[in-house]
């Protein structure tokens, strides 16, 4: 049964890649971290002008790569929340696990011909929901790819910049550890944009310090017990490391787990990637050194109000660039804790940046 599921997936996307080639001639492949026709999530109101009018009875389907990781979970917490701000209501479904390819371009399929005004995927793959774009376009239903793959003929893309994940990583290090040392990276799924992206970021921004040694970039396929085990080895390798840089924050978690077993807690830092509140829990207790949070819960807000903005007609940039930031224990109480206003804390973040 495998075997023919994995067939069948397979023989989709061929066939999707056929039907896409006059698409293809039409718009070049998207990398969402380079694409120059973007804007920043920020700007959305002041280039845009305010929220405009929707068709009535309009509705929007979403679909995630599953509702195991509590990441994808606050996504949809987001649309959810700017749904009901709006008045639109909103469909969120996702695959059983985060490997389960053919089950969720099923429910993608399946939503295009159910009526809905608007779909978000975040893909598992970069391939696998590739059918969907010219089922939509068929159907003249926008698609708005909300990260973490990107489909390569995506029209509209909101997220953040994958690569700079790991980039902050890598300056913090250079930044906190000046003498340097081996350093180990954990990846997310082989071949998806953002695990490339992520771990690229990372690497080539700390061997440009030729302190630094990466010693080892292993799969952990953004599993805990995975990047558990993958810990364990490259610790039992290299005792002397001093730090790990992991692709998403369950896979750092595993890690952690990974480093206390080895009797080097704090002695090796830990990273991880999308400021999930168990990230922000370790940060506090002393175990995880820190995460980049991309803000999942605002990232579906700013998806939802981009899909919506494109029902009701208005021109978009190709990519809208939501919002990340390096926490630790030294910055953590800006973005977290009673009377914080996330929103607005992010907004301040925009402006100064600029």
């Amino acid at each position: 049964m495998k075997t023919l599921l994995k067939t069948t997936l397979a023989a989709g996307l061929a066939a999707s890649f056929l039907f896409s080639a006059a698409f293809a001639q039409e718009l070049a492949p998207l990398n969402s971290d380079t694409e120059k026709d973007r804007m920043d999530w920020s700007q959305l109101e002041a280039k845009l002008g305010p929220f405009p009018k929707l068709p009535e009875s309009t509705k929007a389907g979403a679909v995630s790569k599953t509702l195991t990781n509590e990441y994808w979970r606050s996504l949809g917490l987001g649309y959810e929340a700017f749904g009901k701000k709006v008045g639109v209501p909103v469909a969120y479904q996702a695959a059983q696990s985060e490997g389960d390819q053919l089950g969720q371009l099923t429910i993608a399929e399946g939503m295009i011909t159910q009526g809905y005004n608007v779909l978000l995927v975040s893909p598992q793959t970069d391939a696998n929901l590739q059918p969907v774009i010219e089922q939509a376009k068929a159907a003249n239903v926008p698609v708005v790819n909300v990260n973490d793959a990107v489909i390569p003929q995506a029209k509209h893309y909101v997220g953040n910049v994958q690569r700079d994940n790991g980039v902050r990583v890598a300056k913090w290090f250079i930044e906190n550890r000046p003498q340097g040392g081996k350093v180990a990276i954990v990846e997310g799924q082989a071949g998806v944009y953002a695990a490339v992206q992520r771990t690229d970021g990372f690497k080539s921004t700390i061997t440009q310090n030729d302190k630094f040694q990466v010693v080892a970039s292993v799969p952990g396929n953004w599993d805990r017990q995975t990047s558990y085990d993958a810990a364990t080895n490259i610790l039992n390798q290299h005792p002397d490391l001093i730090g790990f840089y992991a692709n998403n924050d369950g896979m750092a978690l595993g890690i952690v787990e990974a480093v206390k077993a080895a009797g080097l807690a704090g002695k090796v830092a830990v990273f991880g990637t999308d400021g999930i509140s168990d990230a922000y829990a370790s940060i506090k207790a002393g175990e995880l050194t820190g995460t980049v949070d991309s803000f999942p819960v605002l990232t579906g807000e700013v998806a939802l109000e981009t899909a919506l903005r494109l029902v009701a007609g208005q021109r978009l940039p190709r990519v809208v660039a939501t919002p990340q930031a390096l926490i630790t224990a030294d910055n953590l109480s800006r973005y977290q804790g009673e009377g914080v206003d996330v929103r607005a804390v992010l907004m301040e973040d925009a402006k100064t940046s600029k």
